[in-house]
C-alpha cells in the first residue's frame, strides 16, 4: 500500500484501507465485552491486534516512528480531551494538590530512582538511565479510566488516579525531550535548573491558556449554542484542540493546556451535555484502538523477546520501589492511609503515553537507543495485565472499596437536560450499612428519589418503606442541584448507617 500511494492512491486501495480499517475497528469493538468479562484492560487487546497485523502476523508493513509520534500526540490530546470534558470537578477538587504533586514530585522522584537501578543492573549511562526512567514513569489516562470503572473506589482515590493521569503527561513530555536532547550529540543541553525553569515556565503557560480558553469558550457556548447537538458537540472538541495546538505554537505545554480547557467546559452545564459527552466518548474510544493498533503495529516481535528479561527488571523496579517511594513522598503531606498509598503506588498503571515517548529518541537520533521501544512496548504489555487484573482483589484486601458506588448514567434523553436532572445507579456492597435501612431512612434532598430498585432478577418501584438489601441496583433521580447532597447523603448512611448526619456531621462527596 505505501508503495502504491506513493505514486498513485486508487480507489480500489481507498477500499482496501477501509475494508481493514472497518474490519479492526469492528474486531476492537467486540474486543470491550471480552475485556470487560475477563477484567483483561483493552490496551493490551489493541497492542495484540496490531502486532498479529505486522510483521508476525499479516505482514502490513510499517516502520516510521515519525508519524507514530505524530499521531500518537494528536491521539494523546484527543484522549486527555475526554478525560477532561468527563471528569466531574466535584469529584477531584479535593484531589488537586495531592495529584500535582504526584505529577510533578512524584514524577521526578521515580525517575531518578528507576535511573539509579538502570545503572546499576542495566549498565546503562546516566544520561541514557535518567531517559528510560522518564519514558516509564507516566501514568496513562486511558490505561487507568478504563480499570477504574470496575473498581469500586472512593471518590478520593479515583480523583487522584484521574487528575494525576490528566496532569502527568505534560511534565513527563518536556522532560523526556529534553533528556533525548541531551543524550544527543550536535544538540544544544542545558543545565538541570534550565531545564526545570523551562518546563516550569511551560506548565504554568499551557495551564493559563488551557483555563482561558475554556473559561472564554464556555461562557460563548450558552449564548450562540446551534440547535444542532452533533454540532454543537464537533464545536466543543475543536475547542479542546485548539487550546492545544495554541499552546504549543507559544512553546508551553499543550497537554496540560487541553486537559484544563477540556475540564473547564465539561463543568460549565454546557447545552446538549449529553450528547457531547457521548461524541467526545466515541472519539476517544476511537483515538485509543488507533494509537494502539499503531503501536502495535511499529512493534517487530522478532526484536521483543531481547527484551524481556530487561522490561520485567525495570518494570519491578518501578512497581515495588520507585513508584511506592514517589506515592509516599508525594502524599505524605496528606492524610491518606498507608493502604491508600500501597494502592496508589499499585494503580500507577502505564499505558500507550511510555510506548508513545519511546519513539522520542528514534526521531531525535539519539545513539543507542534502538532497544528502548521494544523494551518499553514489552513492560507495558506486560505489567498492565500484572497490575491491572488483581486491582480488584488488591482494592478489597487493602480494604480502599467503597461499599455503595455511585455512579453517572449517560442517559440520552433531551426531557432530562431541559429539567435539569441527572440518573444516577447505586450498587449496595457487601460490607454496605445501607442493608437494612428503608428508602424513607436515607432522608434525601428535595428533589431526590429512588425510582426504582433490580434486586436479583426482578425490577419493581419502591414504596417509603421499602428496605434496601446487599446486591441491590437503586435507580436515583435527582435535579441538577440535589445531586451533590444526595450523592454524600447516600455515602453516609453507607458508612455510618441510618443514623449518618445525626451523630456525624456529613463528609463532602470527595471525601
Amino acid at each position: 500500500m505505501a508503495a502504491s500511494a506513493a505514486q498513485s492512491f486508487t480507489t480500489h486501495d481507498l477500499a482496501l484501507v477501509l475494508f481493514i480499517s472497518a474490519v479492526v475497528l469492528l474486531i476492537a469493538v467486540l474486543a470491550v465485552r471480552f475485556a470487560n468479562r475477563s477484567g483483561m484492560p483493552t490496551l493490551v487487546l489493541y497492542l495484540g491486534i496490531g502486532l498479529i497485523m505486522g510483521d508476525g502476523g499479516f505482514g502490513i508493513q510499517f516502520e516510521n516512528p515519525e508519524l507514530t509520534q505524530v499521531l500518537g500526540y494528536t491521539a494523546l490530546a484527543l484522549i486527555l480531551a475526554e478525560g477532561g470534558i468527563s471528569t466531574r470537578w466535584s469529584s477531584i477538587k479535593s484531589s488537586i494538590a495531592p495529584a500535582a504533586l504526584l505529577s510533578t514530585l512524584g514524577v521526578l522522584v521515580s525517575v531518578v530512582v528507576v535511573a539509579a537501578f538502570v545503572v546499576l543492573l542495566l549498565g546503562k549511562s546516566w544520561t541514557i538511565a535518567l531517559l528510560l526512567g522518564a519514558i516509564v514513569t507516566s501514568t496513562d489516562a486511558a490505561a487507568v479510566f478504563s480499570v477504574l470503572k470496575r473498581v469500586g473506589l472512593p471518590a478520593r482515590l479515583t480523583g487522584v488516579l484521574e487528575a494525576e493521569s490528566g496532569f502527568n503527561d505534560a511534565p513527563v513530555v518536556l522532560l523526556v525531550v529534553a533528556l533525548a536532547d541531551a543524550a544527543t550529540p550536535g544538540r544544544s543541553a542545558h543545565a538541570w535548573w534550565v531545564v526545570l525553569l523551562e518546563a516550569a515556565g511551560e506548565l504554568v503557560g499551557g495551564a493559563l491558556i488551557g483555563l482561558a480558553i475554556g473559561w472564554l469558550f464556555a461562557r460563548l457556548s450558552h449564548r450562540n449554542a446551534p440547535t444542532s447537538s452533533g454540532l454543537f458537540s464537533i464545536g466543543i472538541l475543536a475547542v479542546a484542540v485548539l487550546a492545544y495546538a495554541t499552546a504549543s505554537l507559544v512553546h508551553t505545554s499543550g497537554f496540560i493546556a487541553v486537559y484544563l480547557a477540556a475540564l473547564v467546559l465539561g463543568n460549565s452545564n454546557l447545552p446538549h451535555a449529553r450528547a457531547v459527552h457521548g461524541f467526545v466518548q466515541s472519539v476517544g474510544w476511537l483515538a485509543q484502538i488507533g494509537l494502539f493498533v499503531l503501536l502495535g503495529l511499529l512493534a517487530a516481535p522478532s526484536r521483543l523477546d531481547t527484551q524481556i528479561v530487561p522490561a520485567i527488571i525495570v518494570g519491578l523496579v518501578l512497581l515495588l520501589v520507585a513508584r511506592p517511594v514517589s506515592v509516599f513522598a508525594s502524599l505524605a503531606w496528606f492524610r491518606f492511609r498507608w493502604q491508600e498509598q500501597l494502592f496508589l503506588s499499585w494503580a500507577g498503571l502505564r499505558g500507550a503515553v511510555p510506548v508513545v515517548l519511546a519513539t522520542v529518541p528514534l526521531t531525535v537520533g539519539t545513539p543507542n537507543t534502538d532497544w528502548i521501544f521494544d523494551l518499553v512496548f514489552v513492560l507495558v504489555l506486560i505489567f498492565t495485565l500484572v497490575q491491572a487484573l488483581p486491582m480488584p482483589w488488591i482494592a478489597r484486601r487493602l480494604g480502599v472499596v467503597e461499599a455503595a458506588q455511585v455512579l453517572d448514567l449517560d442517559v440520552e434523553a433531551t426531557p432530562l437536560e431541559e429539567l435539569h436532572a441527572d440518573v444516577l445507579q447505586l450498587h449496595v456492597g457487601s460490607t454496605s450499612r445501607l442493608n437494612g435501612v428503608e428508602i424513607q431512612e436515607l432522608r434525601l434532598p428535595q428533589g431526590a428519589n429512588v425510582t426504582l430498585i433490580v434486586r436479583g432478577e426482578q425490577g419493581f418501584v419502591p414504596s417509603p418503606r421499602t428496605v434496601i438489601r446487599r446486591d441491590d441496583q437503586l435507580l436515583l433521580v435527582t435535579t441538577a442541584t440535589s445531586r451533590d447532597q444526595a450523592v454524600r447523603r447516600v455515602r453516609s448512611v453507607s458508612r455510618d448507617g441510618r443514623m449518618a448526619g445525626w451523630a456525624t456531621p456529613l463528609r463532602s462527596e470527595s471525601e
